[in-house]
């Protein structure tokens, strides 16, 4: 059989053509890098943007890094802060492409860090440190670069001035409006002398507290009305919603989520069907830069749960794993928790124990949770904290409450 000329060229521009759609079906696009902070340093590693599987990215970085706690970033994922207990200091990273990081500048706090937060507009870095003594500390910032401690607030329960507290968490409000150093942060901590695990209870106080400062000129704080708030028995996580309508809180001891209601832009209320259920020990949270899902991490049974948020009162409602399983199974003791900004797709946990990173696609019609391709992923030893930050010119979600 003969083929005219313009057959052969039809022909091999055909075969062209099928062979480039085979090859782009099949390429790798990343649409997000996660910054792993382990016993090794902080790993990088990218996400593929069909599977969510994880592959290695940029060589380890172990600079700066001693015996890492906690991990943030500014909300254009140009700059990456690191807290170390090992030296108590904080170290701040650009992001670059491909997810390169290079070393910038470095504080050195008071005491030693438990976490870290920054302000939407990315002018505010909140620190806290802790126990004896335990202080929120906010610090300038400037195109990224660490600059001079603005405000600090130690953290007391009133009429117990001597009992230790411990902090476990803080988080900024989204900061939509047009303060520039933001409105509100808030800080989760328990009163060691009245819950005490391992020892003897000492203090008739409550154990659990949720500290309210609103954020004024110069980035003072201010006690918010009412502050501190009563927060269960041993609060462990805190994020806010995208809206700056609600708080939640994780409570490790009594295995349930707190919801509050934001009032005046500060003061807190407790949602009045909560407190919610969790899975045991639950560590860390995290909330959808939607604003429609919570996902929690908790540690003891190594699971993630999973809520939808009733957008009129933030109320979370279990959602149901679509395997039918109770849980979200991840690998041993996860500690810190994220959803994927770029297409808000994926939820990743590092886990402690396991010393790996467990991924899960997120269904964005019912934010149920379906284990990603060859999860969980190896890391190096016990990582305690993971960022995640866009790829290029992915965009990230939309808030639309």
């Amino acid at each position: 059989m003969k083929f005219s000329k313009l057959s052969q060229v039809f022909l091999v521009s055909s075969i062209g053509l099928l062979v480039a759609s085979l090859l782009t079906a099949c390429q790798i696009v990343t649409i997000d890098y996660v910054f792993v902070a382990s016993s090794v340093g902080i790993e990088t590693y990218a996400v593929d943007s069909q599977s969510g599987a994880l592959r290695a990215g940029a060589p380890v970085v172990t600079t700066g890094v001693n015996s890492p706690v906690a991990m943030t970033a500014t909300t254009d994922y140009a700059n990456l802060y690191l807290a170390n207990k090992g030296d108590n200091t904080v170290v701040h990273y650009a992001v670059g492409i491909y997810g390169v990081l290079t070393k910038k500048d470095t504080i050195t706090l008071g005491g030693t860090p438990v976490s870290l937060a920054v302000n939407t507009a990315g002018t505010a870095l909140y620190v806290i440190t802790g126990p004896s003594p335990a202080v929120l500390t906010a610090y300038s910032l400037s195109s990224g670069t660490i600059g001079s401690q603005v405000a600090s607030a130690a953290l007391t329960i009133p009429g117990y001035g001597s009992d230790t507290v411990v902090p476990t968490g803080v988080a900024v409000l989204a900061n939509n409006g047009t303060n520039i150093l933001g409105s509100a942060v808030y800080v989760t901590a328990y009163d060691q002398s009245a819950y005490n695990p391992t020892g003897t209870a000492t203090s008739t106080a409550n154990p659990g507290w949720v500290f309210g400062y609103v954020i004024g000129s110069g980035g003072a704080l201010t006690p918010a009305s009412n502050s501190p708030y009563e927060a269960g028995v041993q609060p462990s996580g805190v994020t806010t919603d995208p809206t700056d309508r609600f708080v939640y809180v994780t409570d490790f001891a009594s295995n349930e989520l707190i919801g509050y209601t934001i009032l005046d832009g500060s003061t807190l209320e407790f949602m009045t069907n909560g407190p919610f259920r969790t899975g045991s020990q639950p560590s860390a949270i995290t909330i959808d830069t939607r604003g429609k899902y919570i996902y929690v991490a908790n540690e003891l049974d190594s699971s993630v749960s999973a809520y939808a948020l009733t957008i009129v009162s933030g109320t979370p409602t279990a959602v149901v794993n679509t395997t039918g399983a109770a849980i979200n199974t991840t690998d041993t003791s996860p500690v810190a928790i994220a959803v994927d900004p770029a297409l808000g797709r994926f939820v990743l946990t590092a886990n402690y124990e396991g010393s790996s990173v467990s991924g899960f696609s997120l269904d964005p019609n019912s934010g149920a949770l379906t284990v990603t391709q060859a999860s969980p992923y190896p890391t190096g030893s016990k990582p305690t904290a993971l960022v995640i930050v866009p790829h290029g010119n992915h965009s990230t979600q939309a808030i639309n409450p």
